[in-house]
């Protein structure tokens, strides 16, 4: 699993996320996701465009992560899934926790208001 990071500017970041997000993938890039969005206020916006497969360990690595920024006062979203990882998403309820965009621009207006 692959993972990397872009500054938007005002504390908000995009981490995007390639790969299959099972034991393997989420053990790989757990300890980088968690320090990534380990910003006081901040918005991270994970673009899931590039993740294929979805397992119950990466879900826990998202919500992990989307409580301690809440609690930090920020926000994290999803954007993009394809339809599997959509349907993952739907199916365990994560979308009515964690916001998922279908595209960069409606997730940025999103955690840009207030």
């Amino acid at each position: 699993m692959d993972i990397e990071s872009e500054s938007l500017g005002d504390k908000t970041v995009r981490i995007i996320l390639t790969g299959r997000m099972d034991v393997q993938g989420a053990q790989e890039i757990d300890a980088r996701f968690n320090a990534m969005t380990a910003i006081d206020g901040g918005r991270c916006l994970v673009d899931m465009a590039g993740v294929s497969f979805l397992a119950s360990i990466g879900i826990r690595t998202l919500l992990i992560s989307a409580k301690a920024l809440k609690a930090r006062g920020g926000r994290l979203v999803l954007v993009n899934p394809d339809a599997n990882v959509t349907k993952v998403l739907q199916t365990s309820g994560v979308d009515t926790l964690i916001p998922v965009y279908g595209e960069l621009r409606a997730a940025l207006a999103a955690v840009s208001t207030p």
